[in-house]
């Protein structure tokens, strides 16, 4: 397919809604459903997903308009995509539009149940042990990862479940963050009936990625930590290194995460240096390249130029391999946190077109560029 670039520097922002999380026209609704785990940790055991609405007040939930928010490997969704600050809710911003708006946290994050092994600091790495001053003599409770792909889309039927049966819908559309590339991505090729179109912000994508093994095959477990944290100062210092550009961010949208991250997680935010804590997923294959070649669900693929942890090039292979209806969209000036960095609304406003229209300015099958230089 021939590669078609275009520079939008203000896509559809004179129609954009300007609101912020706290609009009262926006209502914010606490669901939960359970899941019976596949999780390495939690295997077979129930537990519990959070999950949260933003909706128009007032408005009649319309069951075609579903739209599920997954997250990364680190933050959970309601922290990623529902800021209480300024026009920062990507979940407002869809909810002002007319969607019913969903985000789940998978187990082990955020306000969802954590397996016991994420509250014994033996669990964590060598160097994050020392950090969190655990006993010396730690004895890990739990070896390899807490949870893996496999879990994440068992978790994902959950979520997906729950919220058909409450609005009477048989789809929805997945918005993906990081992670949460090959979370709804992955879901999505195996459940392609229950899905209308996907985003994806910079989703992990790796061409080599093999095929899950056999059923009933046991991986090795390899010698890793349970889980990981995250302190303030590790935060900002992630982010300030893929940030070049002169005001890329504002540093009260970035205290406004971070206050977030604390909140959910009342634990780790206790602990010394305080931090978010998050499962680190076994090393598990699953979302391929035969899996991208093969689907049809119209996707858009967003990255942002100065992505430090998702490599731009990867999402333009996926664009290359990918089977359906697609967008990809190159953000100036924007990292791997481009949702909370200056050029928000741009991003905002194509996720809208794409659900609404299935185009980014009127287009499809395109590679554009948006947002402002340095």
């Amino acid at each position: 397919m021939k590669k078609s670039w275009m520079i939008l520097a203000g896509l559809a922002l004179a129609a954009s809604p300007a609101l912020a999380q706290t609009n009262p026209r926006i209502l914010s609704v606490d669901h939960a459903t359970n899941v019976i785990s596949a999780a390495p940790s939690a295997q077979g055991r129930t537990m519990r997903l959070y999950l949260r609405e933003r909706i128009r007040a007032g408005a009649k939930p319309d069951p075609n308009k579903l739209v599920l928010f997954v997250h990364g490997a680190g933050t959970p969704a309601e922290v990623s995509f529902d800021v209480p600050h300024s026009t920062y809710s990507w979940m407002a911003y869809l909810a002002e539009a007319g969607y019913d708006v969903f985000s789940v946290d998978m187990e082990g994050y955020g306000r969802s149940q954590r397996p016991a092994s994420m509250a014994d600091k033996c669990n964590l790495s060598d160097a994050q042990r020392t950090q969190h001053q655990a006993p010396a003599d730690c004895k890990r409770s739990h070896e390899g990862g807490s949870t893996s792909l496999v879990s994440d889309w068992n978790d994902i039927t959950a979520a997906v479940n729950y919220i058909t049966r409450l609005r009477g819908g048989a789809k929805v559309s997945l918005v993906g963050w990081s992670q949460g590339g090959p979370r709804t991505g992955g879901w999505a090729a195996l459940n392609p009936h229950r899905v209308n179109k996907l985003v994806v912000l910079a989703p992990a994508y790796n061409r080599a990625t093999g095929q899950l093994p056999a059923p009933g095959a046991t991986p090795p477990t390899p010698n890793i930590a349970a889980f990981n944290t995250q302190s303030e100062a590790e935060f900002t210092a992630n982010w300030d290194k893929q940030a070049p550009c002169k005001g890329q961010y504002d540093p009260a949208a970035k205290q406004s995460v971070w206050s977030e991250m604390l909140a959910s997680d009342l634990v780790g935010a206790k602990w010394t240096p305080a931090g978010r804590r998050a499962p680190v997923t076994a090393p598990s294959a699953g979302w391929t390249y035969d899996m991208a070649r093969n689907m049809r669900i119209p996707t858009l693929m967003v990255v942002g130029a100065t992505d430090g942890q998702v490599n731009p090039q990867n999402v333009r292979n996926l664009f290359e391999d990918y089977g359906g209806e697609k967008v990809f969209v190159e953000m100036a000036c924007s990292s791997h946190n481009a949702m909370w960095e200056r050029d928000h609304l741009l991003l905002f406003a194509a996720s809208r077109e794409w659900l609404d229209t299935g185009t980014v300015n009127g287009q499809k099958n395109v590679m554009l560029k948006m947002g402002t230089e340095r």
